[in-house]
């Protein structure tokens, strides 16, 4: 019996070998105009029956194809972007070989140009917890730095200082590929080096869920940049040129293997922005002012490098590694003239005061990260990176005051002296876990190391040598570390979602002034529940709500003592004893979406603790302002964003922002309790000309605004850009103005019972033009490698 079953297995085993042999498909893909070999198109044979995935591959360098199978009934699928797909089902088999020899591919034009339209469109995403501001190639942000790009974006504005502010408020936390970077740092300019062709898109998140870090009080603003995943090489080269001088390159390269993905961008530019500038200082008590006008030049010119892999392990598994080098070389030089006038009313002294700066600004981050995919569930994943960076800034200014009459215009020489650096090391690990398609399970931690020396020196001249002020001079050591861990739960079903987290920080801060020996402990916990939900009353129509607790440190330049003497009756000085701001966040947002017309609408409330404000004291007739601690800021706002397509070649995207706010606060034993609102709008119209030309308009406004102590003038502006394309998109012509009425001004005033204060700034119009060119498989550049700062 036992030999019967041997027989009668083996006999089976020989005839289902026989009946299922291998069955080997070659063949060779090329384009049908160039002949040339077709990389990595994608190759597909299907059941001739149910259409079903027999075996799949991608075609190799030469464009040749292999695949083995033991279906002898199936289709061959050709496709690959760009090209028309195509099916071959009538084939010979010949002993035991299909031979499809050289396949011709023809490109599709059309799919190519709608491709190319797709990708011109900005569009706006919500999820439950943010909203993504997909940048598309808006002509607004033709030759734009990333600071630009975020002038921009709905609910952000963008002040002449590149101070961000997210629905009129500051205290916003601004990241890269969601993480803390150098070029994010209070201490340059470095975010003006991201050049607009870097960017993916841009994350507005107002209420932040428990697995971001809590800084920033009114939210967070995450830059996502670029990461080409085309298959094979591609690339872009920009290039542009404008008035005032704004000259720049911009490259981008990347190769996709099937193993590895390698991508590189650079960016180099030089740029000068012009201001004028005008202000005073009034002693009310003794009738006295400081009048000042006149103009000055800031010169910069940048390089920025970033470079990065991935390599594919597996289908599981992934390593990333990422190096970003930052060089900027500063120069600024000004003529201020100064008056000062007696309580008669009558010019007793003139002068002018130039300065001179230079400086010199590298930076580096580095990144490594691990990706682990779990095959059990979709988007079950370990996340883990290591992150560090270092910027150094070695800056030298001089200052000259030349007499011109009076007793009080003294010939006088300064000089100042800076030498800092900052390192920081970040640690961070994040797990996912979804039980089931509608629960999912977050949990993880950061690690956050800050390291920060600042040397800087006041000198005068005096007996023919430069004479260190060691009541201005100091040496400044700053260290920060926090701890922080996080777990979340969300529940999104069909109509109806909520995610719930908790996030635990532990903050470790110590300050140390050399020359007074004057140090600052401080080590708190705080902890911060976020909840988010989220009903689909129908198809088109949604609601969220949201509510969160955020937290905005000290920085180090708000932490520093040091004396700014650009203007030396006008001087800044940071506060070693500054508080962080607490924040709880409410939002409620309705969401309609239309095939023409989509709409978002939030009403929000933030009340804020220990609210940081600068404060401004005179001394005789210098004004002297310090950031303090100043009671709390209730502020309760709408806002409502839309788009509206009535025509294919006709948008409009608008967006209007109004918040009121109670402030309540005591200074010096006074109270500088009042309540105030601002308002801002933008509206951007685009159109679309015969012969790929496009053209689009943008206004904003933005009405005064009440501070502490000082009114913040509005003003309204308007930006102007046109498109030409050419080549099938491959090359593209851009020419954009920016404040095309230069009406852009900047206005501050103060008046107080015992003194007042005003300032007037003014940068003026900006035309650029560029020239954009996409090889490989890359498209053209809608932008240029451009730094920039407002």
């Amino acid at each position: 019996m036992k030999r019967l079953l041997t027989f009668v297995t083996v006999l089976f085993v020989t005839l289902f070998t026989s009946l299922a042999q291998d069955i080997e498909v070659s063949g060779k893909v090329v384009d049908s105009k160039s002949k040339s070999p077709i990389e990595f198109a994608t190759i597909k044979l299907l059941d001739k029956t149910s259409g079903s995935l027999l075996v799949g591959t991608t075609t190799k360098a030469d464009g040749g194809l292999l695949l083995i199978t033991q279906e002898d009934d199936f289709v061959l699928e050709i496709s690959f972007i760009g090209f028309i797909s195509k099916t071959i089902e009538e084939y010979e088999i010949s002993n035991g070989k299909v031979d499809f020899g050289t396949i011709l591919l023809e490109e599709d034009s059309k799919l190519m140009d709608e491709v190319v339209i797709r990708g011109e469109r900005s569009s706006t995403e919500f999820r439950l917890d943010k909203r993504i501001f997909n940048v598309g190639q808006d002509l607004s942000s033709t030759g734009a730095s990333a600071l630009e790009v975020l002038n921009n974006v709905p609910s952000v504005t963008v002040d002449i200082e590149g101070q961000i502010q997210l629905r009129g408020a500051g205290g916003v936390q601004i990241m890269i590929n969601g993480k803390p970077s150098v070029l994010t740092s209070d201490g340059g300019s470095a975010l003006g080096t991201l050049t607009a062709d870097m960017i993916e898109s841009v994350e507005v998140i107002t209420n932040p869920s428990a697995k971001y870090d809590a800084e920033g009080t009114s939210g967070i603003i995450n830059i996502v940049l670029k990461k080409e995943e085309k298959r094979g090489i591609n690339g872009s080269v920009s290039l542009n040129t404008g008035v005032p001088d704004n000259h720049s390159l911009g490259f981008s390269l990347n190769k996709r293997t099937e193993k590895f993905n390698l991508f590189s961008q650079v960016g180099v530019g030089k740029r000068k922005f012009p201001e004028n500038y005008k202000g005073y200082n009034r002693n009310e008590t003794a009738n006295t002012e400081i009048n000042n006008f006149g103009e000055r030049d800031k010169g910069e010119s940048f390089l920025n490098v970033i470079l990065g892999t991935d390599y594919h392990i597996n289908d599981n598994n992934v390593l990333s590694l990422t190096g970003n080098f930052a060089y900027e070389w500063e120069s600024e030089t000004s003529l201020i003239n100064y008056s000062a006038i007696g309580a008669d009313n009558v010019v007793s002294s003139a002068w002018q005061r130039d300065e001179v700066t230079s400086a010199t600004n590298p930076k580096w981050q580095f990144e490594m990260q691990y990706k682990k995919d779990f095959s059990d569930k979709k988007d079950h994943f370990l996340l883990i990176s290591a992150l560090g960076s270092s910027f150094s800034k070695d800056q030298e200014s001089s200052f000259n005051n030349t007499p011109e009459f009076g007793e009080e215009a003294l010939s006088d020489q300064q000089q100042t002296q800076t030498d800092f650096g900052q390192v920081e090391y970040t640690f961070k690990a994040d797990y996912t876990q979804p039980f089931t398609e509608k629960i999912t399970f977050e949990t993880g931690g950061q690690y956050l190391i800050t390291d920060v020396g600042n040397d800087y020196s006041i000198s005068n001249w005096e007996n023919d040598q430069w004479v260190v002020v060691t009541d201005l001079s100091n040496s400044f050591l700053y260290n920060q570390k926090v701890l922080g861990i996080y777990s979340t739960g969300s529940y999104e079903g069909e109509k109806a979602g909520i995610k719930l987290g908790l996030r635990m920080e532990n903050t470790d801060l110590f300050t140390l002034l050399e020359e007074t020996n004057q140090e600052n402990n401080r080590n708190f916990t705080n902890f911060f529940p976020t909840v988010h939900t989220s009903y689909k009353m129908r198809d088109n129509f949604s609601l969220q709500a949201g509510y969160s607790r955020r937290i905005a440190r000290p920085r180090l330049f708000d932490l520093n003592p040091y004396y700014n003497i650009r203007n030396n009756y006008s001087i800044r000085t940071g506060n070693p004893d500054l508080l962080p701001e607490l924040t709880d966040s409410y939002e409620i947002t309705g969401i309609f979406d239309h095939k023409t017309f989509s709409l978002s609408s939030s009403v929000y409330h933030r009340y804020i603790t220990s609210t940081v404000e600068n404060v401004t004291r005179f001394e005789g007739d210098i004004a002297i302002s310090m950031p303090m601690n100043i009671g709390t800021n209730k502020t309760t706002g709408w806002e409502i964003n839309g788009k509206y397509t009535p025509l294919d070649w006709l948008s409009f995207n608008g967006d209007f922002n109004y918040n009121y706010f109670h402030r309540e606060g005591t200074y010096e034993s006074t109270d500088f309790d009042f309540n105030a609102d601002q308002w801002s709008s933008r509206l951007t119209t685009k159109i679309e000309f015969p012969a790929d030309f496009t053209l689009e308009m943008v206004g904003n406004y933005q009405s005064k605004r009440q501070t502490f102590q000082s009114l913040m003038s509005g003003y309204a502006m308007a930006d102007i850009g046109v498109r030409k394309k050419v080549l099938k998109g491959k090359v593209i012509l851009n020419l954009s103005v920016r404040d095309a009425f230069a009406s852009r001004i900047f206005e501050s005033e103060t008046i107080q019972d015992s003194f007042s204060q005003y300032s007037h700034r003014m940068r003026g119009r900006f035309v650029t033009f560029g020239l954009s060119y996409g090889f490989g498989k890359g498209e053209a550049m809608e932008f240029s490698g451009q730094k920039r700062r407002f």
